[in-house]
Order: C-alpha cells, then structure tokens, then sequence
C-alpha cells in the first residue's frame, strides 16, 4: 500500500480557513428534528440540510474554497470540471462569483434541469460521453490543451477542505452528536466531514452510505487502496462514482468508522419520507443517510445519540421524481398494482370494483382489455392500480381478492 493512502493530509486549520473564507457567500444551512426517524431507531435524529445549499448541494463549499484558492495566472486560464450535474452547478457558480471563466463537461444523459442549471450560473457546457468517468477524461484533455485548472469533483485537499465545513457546522449546531451519517460517491464529503469532526470531537461515530449497487468504498477499504467498480447502476447519480479519490481514500481510511450500503427500494422510500414528513425536497444520493436509518439496524450502524444524517443535495429532475414517488409509495405498500382475469359480462368490473371499495382503497387507474393472447372468448384482463392506506390494508385488499374468488397476479 503506497504511503500517501496511509496519510490523512487534510487538517483542521485548512478546514477552518475554508470556514472563514466561504462564511460570507455559503449558507449555513439548517438542522431540523426529525420526528419519525427518531421514533424508528430510538435515538434523536436531526437533518443536515445541504439541499438548502447555494446551488442545491453542498458541492459549491469545495468549488469555491479550490477555485478561491488558484493564483493570479492560474485564474487567467479559467477552469473546467466535469459532473453530471451537482458539482457542475457548483463550480459553475463559484467561479462566476470569482469572475473566473469556467468549462464543465456532462454527460449526454445529464437530467436537463442540472444541464440547463449550470449554463445559467455561467459555465459554457459540453456534453461528452455516456457517463462522468469519459466526461472528466474530455475535461483533463481540455485542460492539457487550454491551461485551464480542472477542478476534480472530490480528489483535491482544498475539495475535501471546503466539504469538511459541513462537519463543523454540525458540531456547531449539534454539540453532542454521537453519530453522523453522510452519502457517499468519491468520498469529497464524508472525507472532510471526518478530518473536521475527528479533529474537535474524536469520538463522535462517522458512517458512510452508498447505493449497494455503486459500492465502491467497501471493496477499496477492503484493498487498502482506491479500487475501480466493474460496473455500476442506481438512480442516486450524485454518489454513483466508480472509484474514491485518492486524497478522500486517506481521510476516510483513517477517521470514518463504517461504511454501509441501501437499496434503490430504501432509497425511494427515504426520498417519499424527507418529502411528506420533514417537506423537503431531496434527490435520490442527497437521501441514502436517512435510507440507512430507515433500513438498518440501530446495531449494524452502530449508533450513539444524537443522530445527524447529511441531506447532501436537493437536485431531482421533476420527471424522475415522479417515477421515484411511484416507486416509493410502491415500496411502501401504498400503491398495488395487479392483473386480474373476470368474466366477459355485464357488471363484472362493478364487482371487481366493489371489493376495492368495500376495503377503504382507491382506484387510480383502470385498464381493460379483451386482447390478451391467453385470454378465453369470454374473458377479460384487468389492470388495476390501487392506491390503499398501507403495507396492512394492502394485505387485507389481496385477502378480500383471494375470498372473492379472484386470481390475482402481482404487477412486477
């Protein structure tokens, strides 16, 4: 294991500079009680809200606090990124406020309210690739051609320095918290959220969150080194990064004490919750912390009280929000989606109906079809979609089927 993976070189003076450099453009976003939360684990859970963030994400703390930093001629040449959208917006904006010219480079498939985002706060924009990886390889070939200083999403002390703020902040705000949980992708956040709060507080506990189906931390801890993923999929695209930085790799190996993965379905379900009992909105990677908290055990988290969990960014296209609501509210036993087969007669969908009603549920949409190829010359297929009062009423909606005298077939 080469040495400067042992070597945790970000410090609390670099973080405190960062502090008093970003005090007068960042905000100091709020922590708010979560009464729910509380009640699932038995320990007072509070919410660190960074998608209240300039921007919509914590991402502008290490942009700004790296770009603040540049010299003279190294501004002249301006900078470049690339992202999928969080720290495209970030750096868009820092260095618009610095009066920097700035360059970033998306993907193709960046959702298009982040895309449209990054050209507002003043970055000229280049969509190259399928994915951030072969963006940032067209941002690192820009800067050999340009001069320009690209400035790596989370690979970089100052990053990691700006990002560890939001650990001071908590500590401000939440002077005895015992465990805090932070979304992790490169690992810009959690590293500088650690070296910050290990510094002042070495026995708060630090846990990082990734998507288990874009977990490249466990494996890397597990090699001693940063260790690239083969493959990764998840709709938390603010924490789907394939490999850690090297520089984060040092801080979390040093000072983070866990690192725990949630499913696409927990993350769904946390993102439903943030928006129906704590009102605010939170995209898919912003939400894995509270995913953790709903899903795991007190035990396997380790928890000690009180609880932060790191909302770490707010950007959700409004069209995947909509996919991932229904899918939330399917995960959380709110939305039933079933086939069912009736006879071809008069009055047999009031029938159907009825059970729905006579089980306090709601029809959400209704499809009926006569062309199934499987289908008798006096059958008929229907689709329903039920909206029912949870995980309970939906078992009692299934019996009532069952006694009925229905077969049913789940919707996959």
């Amino acid at each position: 294991m080469e040495a400067h993976f042992l070597e945790a070189c970000v410090n609390l003076e670099q973080i405190k500079a960062a502090q008093q450099l970003l005090a007068p453009v960042m905000r100091r976003t709020p922590v708010v009680a979560s009464r729910v939360l509380s009640e699932t684990t038995g320990f007072a859970v509070s919410l660190k809200c960074e998608n209240l963030q300039r921007t919509g994400s914590f991402k502008p703390r290490g942009a700004y606090n790296r770009i603040a930093n540049l010299s003279a001629e190294e501004r002249a040449a301006g900078v470049v990124a690339a992202s999928a959208g969080n720290h495209a917006q970030g750096v868009a904006w820092s260095a618009t406020e610095l009066g920097i010219k700035s360059t970033v480079f998306m993907p193709t498939g960046a959702p298009l309210p982040k895309l449209v985002a990054t050209k507002a706060y003043g970055a000229q924009v280049h969509l190259h690739g399928s994915t951030v990886d072969e963006a940032l390889v067209a941002a690192r070939e820009f800067a050999d051609r340009t001069g320009a200083v690209l400035v790596h999403p989370f690979d970089h002390e100052d990053v990691v320095a700006g990002q560890g703020t939001v650990g001071l902040e908590i500590l401000e705000q939440l002077p005895e918290v015992g465990t805090i949980l932070v979304p992790t992708g490169g690992g810009g956040l959690i590293a500088g959220v650690a070296a910050a709060v290990k510094a002042v507080r070495p026995q708060v506990r630090i846990v990082g969150v990734q998507a288990e189906t874009a977990a490249a931390w466990p494996a890397s801890l597990a090699a001693g080194k940063p260790t690239a993923l083969a493959s990764m999929s998840t709709m938390a695209d603010g924490i789907a990064v394939g490999c850690p930085g090297e520089v984060p790799f040092a801080e979390v190996a040093a000072h983070v004490d866990a690192v725990v993965t949630v499913s696409e379905e927990a993350l769904s379900k946390a993102l439903l919750l943030c928006l129906e009992r704590a009102k605010l909105i939170v995209e898919p990677a912003g939400v894995a912390a509270v995913a953790a908290l709903m899903t795991c055990s007190p035990e396997e988290l380790g928890l000690t009280g009180p609880v932060c969990a790191v909302l770490s960014g707010g950007n959700i296209d409004p069209l995947l929000l909509t996919h991932v609501i229904s899918h939330g509210l399917r995960a959380a036993g709110r939305f039933l989606g079933v086939h069912i087969t009736i006879d071809d007669r008069p009055g047999a969908l009031v029938s159907l109906l009825e059970v729905v009603r006579a089980n306090g549920a709601s029809v959400v949409d209704v499809i009926h079809s006569r062309t199934g190829g499987e289908l008798a010359l006096d059958e008929v297929e229907v689709f329903l979609t039920v909206e029912t009062r949870g995980p309970d009423n939906k078992a009692e909606l299934l019996t009532a089927f069952d006694r009925a005298g229905y077969a049913v077939r789940l919707q996959n």
